[in-house]
């Protein structure tokens, strides 16, 4: 009876350590390869090398959890989960060298990018998410505070200008597919927060950001990509919330924003200002806008983009200059050494269902501030545009002499609502355009304000439907 319990026993045990061997392995925790959250321990190589594990056995989360790590660039691959738990940090080196270029580019300000934290070149099916945070400690990248580094590490000097303006984005992916970002904490990149380029299949949703630390401090980026998903965030930067961009001729489309709380010291919801590729077949729905410096809707093509079948509605915003501006323009500039494009367009674009409040005279930007600015170029006119249900609350104060104000063409400038100054309408100011309709819109100002509550210059279809303007009803048929 012994030796058959025994047996038994020997079975049982067999059994389970077969099940045992054949169950696959889902998680690698950075600590099993020697990661210390200790806010002190280089942990790039660590981190890294779970990735790499991961990903060769098929893929699964890679976990960072209980603590504080630093780290240089690390590049996930495919059917890699980058998971900062709840209460974990993963924070960025102050080294600069211990970050790495993928796929360099010059933007549109001049400044060279490619470096990041967490990145992805050519990658499928990879996610970055948990509860916790990703800190890019962009202030580390100050010229001050660079320099006090470069000295303490031995680094050489003369490559201070080079750390300066190459300065890391938090998380960016290069021609990747299948990617996701969800429930986490972004902050303080020295740069932009959330780069895609040439992406499809992105979902981003649930995410903070906040992103003050530096210079050119970006939200979400979408540059060339396509098939996005964008909800439920909240976003507070330095720069552009979202912003969609083409810094390739590879078209940016078919993408959807939604329940988003958006805050911004430049503009919130902004197409361009880098546009060679087109823009098209774009959703933005069921947002609110805060304290934004730069304007609430930017719609911007200078750079050669054809921006087609765009849908904004559903916007409350509070404390914003320009609530809506809409430029094409004549910049062309060139990205990734691409030939230069043909002058673009901006057509059946539909703005509805918006209620803006700006800032005060003394807060304003443009002071005093207008609603909206849409205009083409003499050569090269706006198409189709359409606001339907738009309420915008001013502050008033302009004055006769601001009413007789010639606006500059500017055609190939970069393209800020804040460089034409004062307008000599405070309401909406249309120029160069083959179609506007307008229906159902109320402006009204807190004081009297002299301007002209609308200015049309070389508009040529023009419809203005049940339009209230300081009381006044104004239809144009």
């Amino acid at each position: 009876m012994s030796m058959l319990k025994n047996r038994l026993l020997l079975f049982v045990g067999i059994v389970f350590f077969l099940i045992s061997c054949q169950t696959p392995k889902t998680v690698w925790n950075i600590q099993d390869y020697g990661a210390k959250g200790d806010s002190l321990t280089l942990n790039t190589l660590f981190i890294q090398t779970a990735i790499d594990d991961c990903s060769k056995a098929g893929g699964g989360t890679v976990l960072i959890c209980d603590g504080i790590y630093v780290s240089g660039t690390v590049l996930l691959k495919d059917n890699v989960r980058l998971k900062v738990a709840e209460g974990a940090k993963l924070i960025g080196s102050a080294n600069p060298k211990d970050y790495q270029t993928i796929d360099p580019f010059t933007d549109a300000v001049g400044q060279q990018r490619g470096k990041c934290l967490i990145g992805a070149l050519n990658a499928k099916n990879i996610a970055l998410g948990g509860k916790g945070i990703v800190d890019g400690r962009g202030h580390l990248f100050k010229r001050d505070e660079l320099t006090k580094t470069m000295k303490k590490l031995g680094v050489d000097k003369n490559k201070l200008k080079e750390y300066v303006n190459n300065r890391p984005f938090l998380v960016r992916f290069v021609k990747s597919s299948g990617v996701k970002v969800t429930d986490i904490s972004l902050r303080q990149p020295a740069a932009w927060t959330c780069h895609f380029f040439q992406c499809d299949d992105i979902l981003v949703d649930g995410i903070t950001i906040y992103s003050h630390a530096h210079k050119n401090n970006d939200g979400i980026d979408l540059d060339s990509s396509k098939d996005a998903v964008i909800k439920n965030c909240t976003i507070d930067s330095g720069d552009d919330a979202i912003c969609f961009k083409t810094t390739s001729p590879v078209p940016t489309q078919n993408v959807q924003v939604s329940d988003c709380r958006l805050k911004s010291n430049w503009g919130t919801i902004k197409f361009g200002t880098e546009s060679m590729g087109d823009f098209r077949d774009i959703t933005i729905k069921n947002c609110y806008i805060h304290e934004t410096r730069g304007g609430g809707i930017k719609i911007l093509s200078v750079d050669g983009a054809n921006i087609d079948n765009i849908v904004i509605d559903s916007i409350q915003m509070e404390k914003v200059d320009m609530p809506i501006f809409i430029r094409l323009g004549e910049r062309l500039r060139t990205y990734r050494d691409a030939p230069k494009q043909n002058v673009g367009s901006i057509n059946n674009v539909t703005i509805s269902n918006v209620v803006a409040t700006t800032w005060d005279l003394e807060e304003s930007r443009v002071s005093p501030p207008s609603g909206i600015l849409m205009t083409g170029t003499k050569n090269h006119q706006l198409g189709a545009v359409k606001l339907e249900n738009v309420q915008i609350y001013l502050p008033g104060g302009g004055t006769k002499e601001q009413s007789k104000t010639i606006v500059l063409e500017d055609e190939k400038r970069y393209p800020e609502f804040s460089f034409f100054g004062v307008l000599p309408s405070y309401g909406i100011m249309g120029r160069h355009m083959e179609s506007l309709t307008i229906s159902n819109l109320l402006i009204q100002t807190e004081a009297k304000d002299e301007r002209l509550p609308l200015v049309m210059l070389d508009v040529q279809n023009q419809q203005v439907v049940g339009a209230e303007i300081n009381g006044e009803k104004y239809q144009i048929q």
